[in-house]
């Protein structure tokens, strides 16, 4: 049904000449930019992940060209991982796997998550799986978007991500699911970790880039935050000399919160889906909103 080129960054140049679509499995990568001169005959660009902040470069968003993404994937798994995190902090995992290494029995009290609070700031379809499944655990969830509404269907209540250093003053778990955009990026400052309770624990799941920081390890030294589960980071790899490595307080995953077993399989089927529409002249699915930066809901 079409004729199908593979490419590294260094060899898209000569694909993308006269090519109607492209797939972008690496989603970090710069390459189409680089080589957008060549892709006159572009017409539909898909991203083998749901955040799309690193492809929309000005030409693209300003062209007729189509950008869709795997929305849809992700939603579960990542979901399941932060109820995984905030389980491990509730329940002293770190704690117990150390005692456990050094042969020491511990007898210790443990938190429960029934009745806490958590702000999922990132009201898309990641942060609504999320907030439905923290809410069957016993959790009180609300959400954080652009704009307030108070009868969300699975939020009950949305407030405007502007006001977020008012909305963490009695929370127990602040999770970031936002798309990277021009008003989320640095949205976890210095101002927002101070209004938090020492007890809050902060989990960044959306990207690097929505929290400041050096905000955040400073926040975690001073006791300002009990502690952080990072997945994503500004700067990826974290470098190995990095302090938030060695913080006790701190849980580091690399960048694997959506990479449940099959992920890929899953990214595959969507693209050929899409594929099949637009050999058939059909609508496609997950259209981002190049403006924006996200599918709208």
């Amino acid at each position: 049904m079409a004729e199908v080129r593979y490419a590294t960054a260094d060899t898209l140049g000569d694909a993308v000449d006269g090519a109607d679509a492209v797939l972008i499995w690496d989603f970090f990568s710069g390459a189409l930019q680089t080589v957008w001169p060549r892709a006159k005959k572009l017409r539909w660009v898909h991203a083998a992940s749901a955040g799309v902040d690193t492809l929309l470069f000005d030409s693209l968003v300003d062209s007729d060209v189509l950008v869709t993404n795997s929305r849809g994937v992700f939603d579960r798994p990542i979901a399941e991982f932060v109820l995984g995190s905030i389980l491990a902090f509730a329940k002293g995992s770190a704690k117990s796997i150390a005692l456990q290494a050094a042969g020491t029995w511990e007898h210790r009290q443990t938190e429960q998550i029934g009745g806490a609070r958590a702000l999922v700031v990132g009201t898309g379809s990641i942060g609504r799986e999320t907030a439905r499944l923290l809410t069957a655990v016993g959790m009180q969830v609300e959400g954080v978007g652009r704009t307030a509404r108070t009868d969300d269907s699975d939020f009950g209540r949305v407030h405007a991500s502007t006001e977020l250093a008012s909305l963490v003053r009695d929370v127990d778990y602040l999770v970031l699911l936002a798309p990277l955009t021009d008003q989320t990026r640095g949205l976890v400052d210095k101002a927002v970790l101070a209004a938090m309770p020492a007890t809050a624990r902060l989990i960044n799941v959306g990207r690097g880039e929505l929290v400041v920081t050096d905000h955040v390890v400073d926040a975690l030294r001073a006791g300002v935050i009990a502690g952080a589960a990072l997945d994503v980071f500004e700067t990826e790899p974290l470098p190995p000399d990095h302090p938030l490595w060695s913080m006790e307080q701190v849980l580091i995953t690399p960048h694997m919160s959506g990479d449940a077993v099959g992920w890929r399989d899953r990214l595959a089927d969507l693209f050929i889906d899409n594929a099949f529409r637009y050999f058939d002249g059909k609508p496609l699915i997950n259209v981002v909103d190049k403006k924006r930066g996200y599918v709208p809901g």
